[in-house]
């Protein structure tokens, strides 16, 4: 598997990152293969984050980590600050960050964490603040980097230029969404999607982009169609009919090189022209194997207009 270097971090990544939310200790079994076939794949980047399954995702990592003993070969992300119980918002205050870290760092059984993701934002909080609280973490060893998820560009080019003007570490990254499907609006809340604006900032400034539902929940695996409108989720993000276009020409271009509609939509966001390193979550083998064969689809800049209906004038 392809592996990037991103700025500011000190190890390549695998060019796909795999999302851990539904991994628990209760499957451990379940958990641990998919964890032992991505590594054998050359994969080395897990997403997980504080709230996924109320901890089950880090403990089931910690875990296999301890047993496999190959913390020194996995590409930790985590995630803190997220809304829960009786905080509604963000929580991004030094204190809730420290309390939610301490608490990922105890349950996947680590003494640092390689990226750490501010889960959601809250424009409240100057950036000022949350960059000095987490290069103090940095400074300690337990982060090696940040990022952040969720956060609009303009926060985080604000972030970036406080840290250089004052000589710290800034976001190496963000994770936002993006798909060959453009949602129609935010799955859910505090949610931030990668609009025309948003991608012209990343193509110019080659900002690197790990997108969350890169394969836009299934949209493209063949189980939607304009007829079944039992998922209310799927229909209000995705279900129009520019989006069934881009199918339909995911189906066209697969065909042609004998890959699915879902990997053709996998292809697209990792031949984007700004650094993209999408996180899937697939639930078997077989589902993980399709998304590392889509990795080796290559598509020109022509086919990947076509397909996001940039262009009318047929590649193939």
């Amino acid at each position: 598997m392809k592996k990037i270097n991103i700025p500011g971090v000190n190890k390549d990544i695998s060019q796909l990152i795999l999302g851990t939310m539904m991994f628990s200790p209760l499957r451990f079994d379940y958990s641990t293969e998919m964890l032992d076939a991505f590594l054998e794949a050359g994969g080395n980047a897990l997403d997980t984050a504080h709230g996924y399954g109320g901890g089950d995702s880090e403990m089931l990592i910690g875990l296999w980590m301890r047993q496999r003993n190959n913390r020194d070969e996995v590409f930790l992300i985590d995630k803190g600050g997220h809304p829960q119980g009786r905080v509604p918002r963000p929580r991004l205050s030094p204190e809730e960050l420290k309390a939610d870290l301490d608490e990922s760092m105890a349950r996947l059984r680590t003494d640092y964490i390689d990226l750490y993701m501010l889960h959601r934002d809250d424009p409240v909080i100057p950036v000022s603040t949350i960059i000095d609280y987490l290069n103090e973490e940095i400074g300690a060893g337990r982060l090696r980097a940040i990022a952040a998820s969720n956060w609009e560009p303009e926060r985080i080019i604000d972030a970036n230029t406080y840290a250089s003007e004052n000589g710290l570490a800034g976001f190496v990254s963000c994770s936002n969404n993006i798909s060959l499907a453009v949602p129609m609006e935010p799955m859910w809340g505090g949610c931030v999607c990668v609009d025309d604006a948003a991608r012209k900032w990343h193509q110019e400034s080659q900002f690197p982009l790990m997108p969350w539902s890169s394969q836009a929940r299934g949209f493209f695996s063949g189980a939607f169609t304009q007829e079944n409108r039992e998922n209310r989720d799927m229909v209000r993000v995705y279900y129009n009919d520019g989006n069934f276009e881009r199918l339909e020409r995911a189906k066209k271009m697969g065909a042609k090189s004998n890959y699915s509609a879902i990997q053709v939509s996998l292809a697209y966001c990792l031949n984007l022209s700004f650094p993209v390193l999408p996180v899937v979550g697939p639930l078997t083998l077989a589902e993980m194997d399709s998304s590392i064969g889509a990795a080796a689809l290559e598509l020109s800049d022509a086919e990947v207009q076509w397909l996001n209906l940039e262009t009318d004038s047929n590649p193939l």
